[in-house]
């Protein structure tokens, strides 16, 4: 068994731009357990399939501690370094927040900035940076360096003008690397020349999100990616084919 701080650094390690690693989004023991034996070396929690395995809408629907419940149940199932969406922080304190994410055993932490517990708003890009540098300075007095993965809703809520969209982004990132990221998540589907623009602008390694069945791991390496997660996507993936063998069924 290796230690929550021999675990993070591990998985920080493994975030090389050009050559990246690919994190399977799980949401249970079981998936975790599937992708740790089909060779994957780390993973993430994804909020979204997390929710729905329990019955709950995304965003915030479920409690953290609804979430750490089954993050507990992951890292007892599986030794790898685990990274957990903590959705927008749940209303909770950056301290509430790190301490439950290390009592559970996870090591890394996506952080966005879309507010669910105060109407969906979008944070300010310093009011965002200010809780990145509260969640990392936490985790440091915790003598454990917390993977921290700052995301940007932007894209996804295609706010404001489409043509300043990757500079209002870019900005907004810098800010929270300067916080005290170590990750950048400018979260959604680009075009070749946006996220080229991204990896090269952008001081941290870069998060893409990657869709099950159409690999594209080359696509992102020469994009100078350096983190893949599938988002809700592997989990809807495996519902579209057991929907297939159950059909034959009917």
């Amino acid at each position: 068994m290796t230690t929550l701080e021999s675990k993070a650094k591990a998985f920080l390690a493994l975030h090389r731009p050009g050559d990246p690693v690919v994190l399977p989004t799980v949401w249970d023991a079981w998936s975790a357990e599937l992708a740790v034996a089909a060779g994957f070396s780390a993973l993430t929690i994804g909020s979204h399939p997390l929710a729905e395995s329990i019955g709950r809408p995304d965003a915030e629907g479920m409690t953290f501690t609804e979430s750490l419940t089954r993050v507990r149940q992951i890292t007892e199932a599986v030794d790898v370094p685990i990274s957990l969406d903590i959705e927008s922080g749940y209303g909770l304190e950056p301290a509430q927040l790190v301490d439950g994410l290390l009592e559970a055993g996870a090591i890394g932490l996506n952080i966005e900035d879309t507010v669910h517990s105060e109407g969906g708003r979008l944070r300010g890009a310093e009011e965002h940076a200010t809780f990145v540098n509260d969640l990392r300075r936490y985790a440091d007095a915790a003598s454990v360096h917390v993977v921290v993965n700052a995301r940007t809703d932007l894209f996804l809520r295609q706010d404001g003008a489409e043509a300043d969209r990757v500079d209002r982004a870019i900005a907004r990132l810098k800010l929270a690397a300067e916080a005290g990221a170590d990750v950048l998540y400018p979260v959604g589907r680009h075009s070749s020349a946006d996220l080229r623009r991204l990896t090269t602008e952008l001081p941290l390694p870069v998060n893409a999100i990657g869709l099950p069945g159409k690999p594209a791991k080359p696509y992102f390496a020469e994009h100078g990616v350096a983190r893949i997660s599938f988002g809700p996507y592997l989990q809807a993936a495996l519902a579209e084919e057991a929907n297939r063998l159950l059909d034959d069924w009917k």
